[in-house]
């Protein structure tokens, strides 16, 4: 069992900048690959971004490539995500995911463990 908990979301202006942090405990964090997904009212959950149990490869989705960077810290079992440039339509609850993957899941599905989602709000 892993427990996942996200912290780091607010308000914040068009163009500033949020990191949301992702505090994982139980079963060895490093073995998980670890992903962020958003939520936008009415909307579907989407995928934003994924780095491999290693923190050696990332995938971004396009919407987001250039300003946010997912990133790990195993020593504090902690993954990140950096969030520039914000606009308006990131607004939505990021929920912070594990998944029992080598690769970079991209889909809700692949993903074992799940937070309770932190509230991203831009405003304009």
């Amino acid at each position: 069992q892993v427990t996942l908990v996200e912290s780091g979301g607010g308000l914040v202006q068009a163009g500033g900048s949020l990191r949301l942090s992702c505090a994982a405990s139980g079963r060895t964090f490093s073995s998980y690959a670890m992903g962020w997904f958003r939520q936008a009212p009415g909307k579907e959950r989407e995928f934003v971004a994924a780095i491999n149990w290693s923190g050696g490869s990332a995938y971004s989705t396009d919407s987001v490539k250039g300003r946010f960077t997912i990133s790990r810290d195993s020593a504090k079992n902690t993954v990140y995500l950096q969030m520039n440039s914000l606009q308006p339509e990131d607004t939505a609850v990021y929920y912070c995911a594990a998944a029992s993957w080598r690769g970079l899941p991209a889909t809700k599905s692949q993903y074992d463990y799940w937070g309770q989602g932190t509230q991203v709000t831009v405003s304009s």
